[in-house]
């Protein structure tokens, strides 16, 4: 069962219109903001499958960019064992020429804090100078 958005619904709502001769093409596709081409197409997706057809086909799938559960587990897993102490960059590189697994530093970031690894601390450096102790003075 396909659930119907406000805008859905409402593009269905104006696409019965048109059946009924209320609306015609043209002002469909300027309610809809859509081209007319477009209307058309969307009639004739009404026409065969209902309701339904002013749902676009990819609602529900799963993106095509998204990583597989297993490559996941597999940057999880050398994360906190073997490239334990690599801050993300670092870590987006060693994955990409030692694992060969090629993805964006923000995509490794994404994924590590979405499971509680922060990237280690920065330690901060000797100080080069030090200031010398004041002279005393009078008074």
């Amino acid at each position: 069962m396909t659930t119907l958005t406000m805008q859905d619904e409402k593009r269905l709502d104006v696409i019965q219109r048109v059946y009924r001769s209320e609306l015609t093409m043209v002002q469909a596709a300027l309610v809809m903001g859509v081209s007319e081409r477009q209307c058309y197409r969307v009639k004739a997706r009404v026409g065969k499958a209902g309701a339904k057809g002013v749902v676009h086909g990819n609602r529900g799938q799963p993106s095509k960019r998204k990583i597989k559960d297993k490559t996941v587990k597999r940057i999880l897993e050398l994360a906190r064992g073997k490239y334990k102490d690599f801050n993300d960059h670092h870590l987006t590189e060693k994955l990409e020429s030692d694992e060969k697994i090629e993805l964006s530093r923000e995509k490794v970031r994404r994924i590590l804090r979405a499971h509680g690894i922060a990237s280690p601390k920065k330690r901060r450096g000797i100080k080069h100078r030090s200031r010398r102790e004041r002279r005393a003075g009078r008074g």
